[in-house]
């Protein structure tokens, strides 16, 4: 039995319905069995025999023709919040046009999404870039004069004071060093000046300076250069997995390291910390997830207790910014 594709789903229920009433009239009517005026036991048998069919067939195609339905269902319930997912478009009739139509929503949604998410990282970058410019022209000036003061100070100050203006002039400037590493964090410079590689060497290099772990890094020659969106992606995703190794992990070495694979460029930020079983969406790889959907890139975090953790990210090459 073929139901035709363009048929809703009300009329192919009346349809399995028509067909099996029809053919029960036409056993009724073609075969020798009748009912008499006065029904006989053997008659209200072969009746109820007849009717019971009838239900079991009816039954039995209602299921055939809605299981297509019931499997839509199912694949609707665990589809996830982040990942983009295609529904098959089998069946036919309501079924079909019901997976198209999820389909189209969906692919709308999942662009839309990815446009306010791309709004809403470019609006934290311009902010990034506001609160470092900010910092490095008027808290770091402010700390220069500070400590131009403090110098010339200490020329005319009484000999038993310059000890203690030293000391001050001393936390002065590692106040100004401070100042300067948060603006680098919060803009990176260099990404736009010298590019991701130097970007990201002077993040390891950071980041070497500022914990207990050490880090070798690999960047393979001639990479394919990356949108500015995409690079900024890779920054960022970077810099969130040294945080984690240094603040959660507990790590002695990490390998942070670039590469071209295929048609796309990998970022694998490697530690050998702690590790966790169970993995967590917190904010942190949550703002990782939607920083590499943003440019369509995959990443995939994998951790064993004791084992470190690796993140790693696969940009494709040329994609949609």
């Amino acid at each position: 039995m073929r139901v035709p594709t363009h048929l809703p789903l009300f009329w192919t229920v009346c349809l399995i319905n028509g067909v099996v009433f029809v053919v029960g009239a036409l056993v009724l009517v073609l075969s020798p069995a009748s009912v008499s005026a006065d029904p006989v036991p053997s008659e209200i048998v072969v009746i109820v025999l007849g009717l019971t069919v009838m239900l079991l067939t009816n039954a039995l195609l209602i299921r055939w023709a809605l299981a297509p339905l019931q499997r839509l269902i199912t694949r609707l319930e665990g589809i996830d919040d982040l990942a983009p997912t295609r529904l098959p478009e089998e069946g036919w009739g309501p079924v079909r046009g019901i997976a198209e139509g999820v389909n189209g929503l969906m692919a709308r949604l999942t662009e839309e999404r990815r446009a306010g998410d791309a709004r809403a990282l470019a609006a934290q970058e311009a902010e990034r870039h506001r609160i470092a410019q900010e910092l490095h022209d008027e808290v770091g000036q402010s700390l220069t004069v500070v400590l131009l003061g403090l110098k010339q100070l200490e020329r005319l100050a009484p000999a038993e004071l310059v000890p203690e203006l030293g000391a001050v002039r001393e936390s002065a400037r590692a106040g100004l060093d401070d100042v300067r590493r948060v603006a680098r964090r919060l803009r990176p410079g260099v990404l736009e000046d010298l590019g991701l590689a130097s970007a990201l060497a002077a993040l390891a290099t950071d980041f070497a300076d500022h914990s207990a772990a050490s880090v070798r890094r690999t960047f393979a020659p001639g990479l394919p250069a990356l949108s500015p969106e995409a690079e900024v992606v890779v920054y960022r995703v970077a810099q969130e997995a040294l945080t984690n190794a240094a603040r959660h992990a507990d790590a002695q070495a990490v390998e942070l390291s670039l590469q071209k694979l295929g048609d796309s460029v990998v970022l694998e930020v490697r530690d050998d910390g702690r590790g966790f079983e169970g993995l967590t969406d917190g904010s942190g790889l949550m703002g990782m997830r939607e920083r590499a959907a943003l440019v369509r890139a995959e990443l995939s975090v994998i951790s064993r207790p004791r084992h470190g953790t690796t993140v790693r990210l696969k940009v494709p090459v040329g994609g949609p910014a």
